[in-house]
């Protein structure tokens, strides 16, 4: 949530952002009050375990590297793919187990190194409908400097790297032939990524702003069905 109230405090967006179809203008203190809560997060990462803390401190710094100028890497292409990579994409979900005190398996590891590219496969996708707009603030995201063709096939690559990963790892758990249905799981998530990518590609050149955002929302609903198939076949 600090993170965003930052972000926006700098970005000052007019068009629309994500499910904010007119966002009003930010208020005075909101770096200061994103600042604060990252703050006050950081404070209570310390009731937690060591890799919780290291994470949750490595996050803020990356934070504050992407959305403050006058670094502000959200700017410069591929600083700004690298970041979110490694935060959202590994550090996030490492968090998220480290939080548990439970030891890192190796069937974790690749789990943890696949959602690395699927981030890498998603960030692209949320900035191509806001190349007129990045622009006009001149920041040159790494998407702006791909074009729409190259984004998309970038995207593209990067899932085909997360479920090589998703498969090695379930190679790890020695899933085996009774393990089929987890199988089934990650092909069902490719499948998501599949439906979402090959149609925006083949009508990228005809599509509008408002069409390149229905593609992003219907990749973000791609993320959260590999979000559930990952935790269904690793889960039970």
């Amino acid at each position: 949530g600090g993170t965003l109230a930052l972000n926006s405090a700098y970005d000052r967006d007019e068009g629309d952002v994500a499910y904010l179809r007119r966002p009003p203008p930010p208020p005075v203190h909101l770096a200061g009050f994103g600042l604060g809560l990252m703050s006050l997060g950081l404070a209570l990462a310390f009731l937690l375990p060591l890799g919780y803390r290291v994470a949750y401190s490595v996050c803020l710094v990356l934070s504050l590297l992407y959305s403050t100028p006058p670094v502000r890497l959200k700017a410069v292409a591929g600083a700004d793919w690298i970041i979110n990579m490694i935060g959202f994409g590994t550090l996030t979900p490492y968090a998220g187990w480290a939080a548990t005190g439970v030891g890192l398996s190796a069937p974790g590891r690749w789990i943890l190194i696949a959602f690395c590219p699927l981030f890498a496969a998603l960030y692209p996708l949320t900035q191509i409908y806001q190349f007129e707009e990045d622009a006009r603030r001149g920041d040159r995201t790494l998407a702006r400097t791909l074009g729409v063709r190259r984004s998309l096939v970038v995207s593209g690559v990067a899932v085909a790297l997360a479920f090589l990963g998703f498969s090695l790892g379930g190679a790890a758990a020695d899933w085996g032939i009774e393990g089929s249905w987890r199988w089934l799981c990650l092909v069902v998530a490719a499948g998501a990524w599949v439906v979402v990518l090959f149609p925006w590609y083949r009508k990228r050149d005809a599509m509008s702003p408002h069409e390149h955002q229905v593609g992003m929302y219907r990749a973000l609903v791609a993320w959260a069905v590999t979000d559930f198939s990952v935790a269904l076949a690793w889960g039970l």
